[in-house]
């Protein structure tokens, strides 16, 4: 079989992603702190031709490619943060500050779309246009929903958009995406229990924070083993827990911080009612007080069915026969969501494992990449776009 002419393109492009996602991957900027990643970024889209738009939503970059015949616009996504957690792998090419890292990937996801947009601007577009978003803080800031309210989705309008994300746990020269619910709605969780602390030695003259805390930590985990209709997916974590100020004093007050990830938009919705029945009947029985906040974060990302078939036609072209698959939904939240609930879309998963060293969880101090999965990226995503806009046209192979 021929490869594909986007696929060939972006192999000769390899150096250049390597060389991008590294230096993004040595100098990491968290959320809304993107100032030199989106400087990169739109350099380079501005070095292409396109018509570019920076600050939007704080440091994202938007860039547009426009074709030579009115048509629809098509969106391209990348996120550009990075994590506040120490990079522990002793590449050349790991972190160099301290307690931040690319530990997600979105230093490849920026190289990827960036390679991309070089690949759509060098071909050129018959019609249409396509969206080149590279937004901040995905990770937790919703950045992409900044960029929204500042216009991301008008001037053009835009009619579909479609994003990746590297995956571990798929092969290099693997993708996949769920088709519907792709990941979940997420709300964060903070709990602060009102004890009355006192002497270690008297535990009786005393309400122990602590103790109470343990005790709704462990009821917590009742609503998804035995409130929830096993078929429904949900996960109630706890991920922090402080308090106390002695080895010997009973703590008066403890804090706890967790999420709470739903798929199904009537459970989210009685999280708050079901967490805080648990929460006064443990603290009352144990003569405690409490506070509770559940506040809303990344809605469901949903994949559209007709984008997803799109996406599955577009890996037997691009990438070959047999090489993609459905998955099921992943309980992470994402905030391509936002994008993904006002136009039709897709989010895929990129494979990038090829041994131990790239087999780590996203989030793991330890993640890194096959960076030969790269161009498979940037050629999906570019492939994706000509596809959607030119369907109906001789494919382009």
């Amino acid at each position: 079989m021929k490869e594909h002419v986007l696929l060939a393109s972006a192999k000769q492009l390899a150096d250049q992603l390597i060389e991008w996602r590294r230096d993004f991957h040595r100098n990491p900027e968290l959320g809304y702190e993107e100032v030199r990643t989106s400087g990169i970024v739109a350099e380079h889209l501005r070095s292409l031709g396109l018509d570019v738009r920076t600050e939007v939503g704080g440091t994202g970059v938007v860039g547009l490619l426009k074709g030579e015949l009115p048509g629809p616009t098509f969106l391209l996504r990348a996120d550009m943060d990075a994590l506040p957690i120490p990079d522990a792998k002793q590449a050349e090419y790991r972190s160099r500050v301290e307690g931040k890292a690319h530990l997600c990937g979105h230093d490849a996801h920026t190289a990827m779309l960036m390679g991309a947009a070089k690949l759509l601007a060098d071909r050129g577009l018959k019609r249409g246009n396509i969206k080149f978003m590279f937004q901040p803080a995905e990770e937790g800031g919703a950045g992409a929903n900044a960029m929204i309210r500042d216009g991301l989705l008008e001037e053009p309008k835009v009619d579909a958009a479609a994003a990746l994300h590297v995956s571990p746990m798929f092969k290099v020269g693997r993708v996949a995406a769920a088709k519907g619910p792709a990941s979940a709605a997420t709300q964060s969780l903070r709990i602060k229990i009102i004890g009355r602390g006192g002497h270690a030695a008297s535990p009786h003259q005393t309400v122990d924070a602590i103790a109470i805390a343990a005790q709704v930590i462990t009821a917590l985990q009742h609503i998804a083993s035995r409130q929830v209709n096993p078929l429904d997916s949900v996960v109630v974590t706890i991920g922090k827990m402080s308090g106390g100020h002695a080895f010997n004093a009973i703590a008066p007050e403890a804090e706890l911080l967790g999420t709470v990830r739903t798929l199904n938009p009537e459970l989210r919705e009685q999280m708050r009612g079901r967490i805080e029945t648990i929460v006064k009947g443990v603290t009352e029985a144990f003569g405690a007080g409490y506070e509770l906040e559940l506040k809303e974060g990344y809605p469901i990302v949903v994949n559209d069915g007709e984008m997803h078939e799109l996406f599955a036609r577009t890996s037997e072209d691009t990438l070959g026969p047999g090489l993609w698959e459905t998955i099921k939904p992943t309980m992470g939240g994402e905030d391509f969501s936002f994008v993904a609930r006002q136009v039709p879309a897709v989010m895929f998963r990129l494979g990038t494992r090829s041994g131990d060293e790239t087999a780590f969880p996203v989030h793991h101090p330890s993640f890194d990449l096959d960076e030969s999965a790269m161009p498979l990226g940037a050629a999906m995503l570019a492939s994706i776009a000509i596809r959607y806009l030119e369907e109906g046209d001789d494919p382009v192979c």
